[in-house]
C-alpha cells in the first residue's frame, strides 16, 4: 500500500517511516503542506499520515463526499473528523454555500501556526493521539 506521511519534523517523519518500512508499504514523505499537496495529486497514496500545521500550507478542513447515506456511515464519518458529511446525489448550491462558510471562517481566525502556537507533542484538540497514554 502506498502512503504519506507530512510532517515538518524530520525525525518525526524518520521514525514512522521507521516504524512502517518492511510491512509492504511504499513510503512516500513531505516536509511541508504544499510538498505533501503536489506528492498527494502526482502519486495518490492510499493513506496520508498528516500533520495539519505545517509551513507553506497548513490547516485542514474535511468533506466527505459520499454514497453511503446510512445514518450511521454519516456518525463514522463524523466521528473520524469530518467537519461535514455530503451524500451523493447531493445539493450544488448546498456544497457551495459549505465551502464559502468554510473559507469565511479560514479567514476570519489565524491558524495556530499564525498565532505562533503548537500543540503539546501527543495531543490533538486536547485529547492524548491514539497510542499515548
Amino acid at each position: 500500500m502506498k502512503l504519506l506521511i507530512a510532517d515538518d519534523e524530520p525525525a518525526v517523519r524518520a521514525l514512522v517511516h521507521a516504524t512502517l518500512e518492511g510491512d509492504d508499504y511504499l513510503i512516500l514523505e513531505a516536509g511541508d503542506g504544499m510538498e505533501a499537496l503536489e506528492v498527494s495529486r502526482s502519486e495518490h497514496p492510499r493513506l496520508v499520515l498528516l500533520d495539519i500545521m505545517m509551513p507553506r500550507l497548513d490547516g485542514l478542513e474535511v468533506v466527505m463526499l459520499t454514497a453511503q447515506a446510512q445514518e450511521r456511515d454519516h456518525d463514522r464519518g463524523m466521528a473520524a473528523g469530518a467537519d461535514d458529511y455530503f451524500t451523493k446525489p447531493f445539493s450544488p448550491l448546498a456544497l457551495l454555500r459549505m465551502v464559502e462558510e468554510l473559507r469565511e471562517e479560514r479567514r476570519r481566525e489565524p491558524s495556530q501556526s499564525e498565532r505562533g502556537e503548537r500543540p503539546l507533542p501527543g495531543y490533538a484538540a486536547g485529547r492524548p493521539s491514539p497510542g499515548r497514554r
